[in-house]
């Protein structure tokens, strides 16, 4: 396995790579990797000849009060992963040769990025479609990975792919949890030893809501009374949002009658965690 720092260099050996016919497998992250990582560099190994991970936190998507300065970074500890699981190239470049000094195009939408997290992260979507397209333009992968966490993000991910044109085949792979339900999250290390067993509201609360609608219920505005209900129990839980979206348009439902996103994200102490689930009918 290589670190490379450079675009060029990452670029050169994928050419080399696709003279050969290799198809490519990507997995775009911001380090310090967790068991939700790993399972995205499992498969990607398993269904490509190559694999490439990205390690790159991205300031652009980073908000003036959010965490850029403390997000955890270790890239031995990262690299010890990636070769774990298969990967070829570690991607690991500096701000600068992301983005230059005089920087000025970008990639947005609409739509899909305006609820959930783009709500109270106005302009996250904006840096996350940015440095996507980037990394997408320098690595060319046949396939790029993104766990379903992230939901939202994967919606609009595959939406960019779809109207851009892009090359590339985004798949989404599920959620893995701690013993106790929690998901795997970077940002879990930012938690207390009592924070981390307060945020078990998350997926209690989510896995409550499940049954009840498996039981019949069908009322968005109900499924999200019970989840914040749940949540309300746990003092040191602070809501951010709770929402029933439609999987594919991202906008709210006041009826499940299809297959639907509930999502919620929620601060445990200053730490903002997010987790859910898509409900099929």
């Amino acid at each position: 396995m290589k670190v490379l720092n450079t675009i060029n260099e990452v670029r050169n050996l994928v050419k080399e790579w696709k003279t050969q016919a290799l198809k490519i497998g990507f997995v775009p992250t911001m380090g310090y990797l967790h068991e939700g990582h790993e399972s995205l560099l499992k498969r990607a190994s398993q269904e490509n000849d190559r694999v490439v991970v990205s390690i790159f936190v991205n300031p652009m998507q980073f908000g003036p009060k959010e965490d850029l300065s403390t997000y955890p970074r270790d890239l031995e500890r990262d690299s010890v992963v990636c070769e774990r699981a298969g990967a070829n190239i570690i991607f690991h470049p500096t701000n600068e040769e992301i983005y230059f000094d005089d920087f000025s195009s970008f990639v947005d939408m609409n739509g899909l990025t305006s609820g959930l997290c783009g709500k109270s992260r106005p302009t996250h979507f904006r840096g996350v479609c940015t440095v996507v397209t980037k990394l997408f333009n320098i690595v060319t992968p046949d396939r790029a990975y993104f766990g379903e966490k992230d939901a939202q993000q994967l919606a609009i991910i595959k939406r960019l792919v779809r109207d851009l044109n892009i090359d590339v085949e985004v798949i989404g792979c599920p959620i893995v949890r701690e013993e106790d339900g929690l998901a795997k999250s970077s940002r879990n290390t930012y938690l207390s030893e009592e924070e981390r067993d307060a945020a078990t509201i998350l997926n209690k609360a989510l896995t409550l809501a499940k049954s009840k609608i498996q039981d019949g219920e069908r009322k968005a505005e109900n499924i999200i009374k019970i989840i914040e209900n749940k949540i309300d129990e746990e003092k040191l839980a602070k809501i951010d949002y709770i929402e029933v979206v439609d999987s594919f348009s991202m906008e709210n439902v006041k009826e499940i009658s299809k297959s639907v996103l509930v999502a919620v994200a929620v601060f445990i102490g200053k730490t903002r965690l997010i987790d859910n689930f898509t409900y099929e009918l």
